[in-house]
């Protein structure tokens, strides 16, 4: 009878081991909101989870973009330098006539969406480059983006140093584009939807689409996968690279914009570390880090995790140092828990 138990409760076990394992991110999510929800009931509150998600919206739509790289089993390490750069240039065409300190004192107020797409195309030129670098030149991600890094940053402080800004932050910026980034759907209240949220999961959905619905997504699952093998199935391994790191930087250049929106501002600095958080953000919510695994809705819930960090703990009350303690072990776990997967597998 014993045995017989034992068998009978062994396929439950793993029932539950299998439904942890393929839902951790999502339980930890819920655990790190329900604990926070303890100690101050107050942030349960609609308010609390709309300040939550516009904090996330552009770090959402930067760890889209990291997902990109990161599911072809490279590394990008130069998103965060890519969002300072479209920040400063959408910023520095976009302030007001009125405004003492003018980045183009003899610029014309131009229709909104012209800055933005400049700021946007910078970014994909960017990527494009490391796509090329990568692909075509076979040097390591890793490598040919922290060069890329180190130059945008060397650029953008150039631009940003120009007659006759001198390196003063940029303020100023027209009403109608800080609305993109503070803007609410309807009258303001606690109930309000706001622009930057909206457009990060339309973004979101853009990007599920070609994951899942697109050939490039099938291509670039394959060459995460497995490239020699993506070759010889007669995949153009370079011409899909290229392609992805050019839509990567593309969603760096959109969240560098909308981050200037949000801020009301822009400095050469905006975006230090992002990099760091956004492939942190894909690790944790499942982005494999041998490339070929990744979803979505991982990424997003990976964003959503830190978010829930950075704010709610701040919202109780604990110190910064220890939010990035905190942070530090739940990067560590997640890729720890990542290889042990990989090696099981193999």
């Amino acid at each position: 009878m014993r045995g017989g138990r034992k068998n009978v409760n062994q396929p439950a076990l793993k029932q539950v081991q299998g439904f942890v394992t393929q839902n951790a991110i999502y339980i930890v999510l819920v655990v790190l909101i329900a604990g926070i929800a303890l100690y101050d009931t107050n942030f349960l509150s609609f308010t609390t989870l709309r300040d939550i998600l516009m904090q996330s919206s552009t770090r959402a739509i930067i760890a889209l973009g990291a997902a990109f790289v990161l599911i072809t089993g490279g590394t990008d390490l130069s998103s965060g330098r890519v969002v300072g750069l479209t920040a400063v240039i959408s910023a520095s065409m976009l302030q007001t006539q009125d405004y003492g300190r003018r980045f183009f004192p003899d610029l014309p107020d131009l229709p909104l969406l012209v800055p933005i797409l400049i700021a946007i195309l910078a970014g994909l030129l960017v990527g494009l480059i490391n796509g090329i670098v990568v692909s075509r030149f076979s040097v390591p991600p890793f490598i040919a983006t922290l060069g890329t890094m180190v130059m945008v940053y060397g650029i953008n402080s150039l631009y940003f140093d120009m007659e006759p800004n001198q390196s003063q932050p940029i303020g100023g910026l027209r009403p109608d584009f800080n609305h993109l980034g503070t803007g609410y759907f309807g009258p303001s209240g606690p109930y309000s939807v706001p622009y930057i949220v909206v457009i990060a999961i339309a973004i979101a959905g853009l990007v599920w689409v070609v994951f899942n619905k697109t050939r490039l997504g099938k291509n670039m699952y394959a060459i995460g996968g497995n490239m020699q093998a993506a070759i010889v199935s007669g995949i153009n391994v370079r011409w899909n690279l290229m392609i992805i790191y050019a839509i990567a930087g593309a969603l760096y250049g959109l969240g560098g914009v909308l981050e200037a929106a949000r801020t009301g501002g822009a400095t050469n600095n905006y975006g230090n570390m992002y990099e760091l958080d956004a492939i942190a953000a894909c690790v944790v919510g499942g982005v494999s880090t041998s490339g070929g695994i990744g979803t979505v809705q991982g990424v997003l819930a990976g964003v959503l995790i830190f978010g829930v960090i950075n704010y709610g703990l701040t919202f109780i009350g604990v110190s910064p140092y220890w939010q990035l303690i905190i942070k530090g072990l739940i990067i560590v776990a997640a890729v720890a828990f990542d290889i042990r997967k990989y090696l099981v597998k193999k």
